[in-house]
């Protein structure tokens, strides 16, 4: 595993994890490019989270099993805030870094929470907690973003203002993000490109290219939920063949 500050983008090749006689990452292969927003869904136990600890290089045991090259500066969002409850809010997200008061002020008022710097995490809400969680890796400058399931355990109001707010934020910063999300609405709304984890291997690799067009817009996104229902397993099951040849077709619109 190497990482390289010059590198401008996500490499894995061949990325094989296995945990006692069970495989979880079977051969992955991944390019993210620089300002790319591409979120990962599968069902429960597919190796989302586990190719995310990967990238993170929280797995230390992955290191060998294939080639991962990464940007320089990374930062990990998690669905626990992880804040540290003795701490204030401003030196929770300067934890592990110094001299970037400033910086750390500025990023407080980017996730709005401007005037918040003294708080306790206790004070903070569920929302205002994972804002600061995404300030912490904001004031580290990330060239790589991963956010593992960062707002689901946020009420519906409360991750539809985290939605707006981190995709305004990644604009401006941009980053390349891997979102980690067992949300189909959430990956299509915010996403540039929706990979589909099966049986250890990528399944699918979904371009999310929503028209203008309101109507237009909702015509493609109900496509694209319908395609991921199906490419999950979720819900009722397609007449028998049915489901093989319109996804087959969708992916080969999607990869010619």
């Amino acid at each position: 595993m190497t990482a390289d500050v010059d590198f401008p983008a996500v490499q894995v090749r061949a990325l094989v994890r296995t945990f006692t006689l069970k495989g979880v990452l079977d051969g992955i292969d991944l390019d993210i490019a620089q300002g790319e927003f591409v979120a990962l869904l599968g069902r429960s136990g597919s190796g989302k989270s586990t190719l995310l600890r990967a990238l993170a290089e929280i797995d230390h045991e992955a290191a060998g099993t294939g080639e991962i090259r990464l940007p320089g500066r990374s930062a990990v969002i998690f669905q626990d805030a992880r804040l540290l409850p003795w701490m204030r809010i401003l030196d929770n997200v300067l934890l592990g870094i110094s001299g970037r008061r400033d910086r750390g002020i500025e990023a407080l008022a980017e996730v709005g929470l401007a005037g918040r710097e003294r708080a306790w995490p206790h004070e903070l809400s569920g929302g205002e907690q994972q804002r600061v969680a995404l300030a912490r890796a904001l004031v580290r400058e990330p060239k790589l973003l991963l956010a593992d399931e960062p707002f689901g355990a946020l009420d519906a109001l409360t991750r539809i203002q985290m939605h707006t707010l981190l995709r305004r934020l990644i604009t401006v910063h941009a980053p390349a993000v891997l979102l980690v999300t067992h949300d189909i609405d959430e990956a299509i709304l915010l996403a540039d490109r929706v990979l589909v984890l099966e049986n250890g291997r990528i399944a699918a690799d979904l371009a999310i290219d929503l028209p203008e067009n309101a109507i237009a817009r909702h015509r493609r996104t109900t496509e694209l939920r319908d395609l991921l229902h199906r490419l999950l397993g979720v819900g009722n099951e397609p007449a028998d063949g049915q489901d093989d040849g319109d996804t087959a077709r969708f992916l080969g619109g999607q990869n010619g």
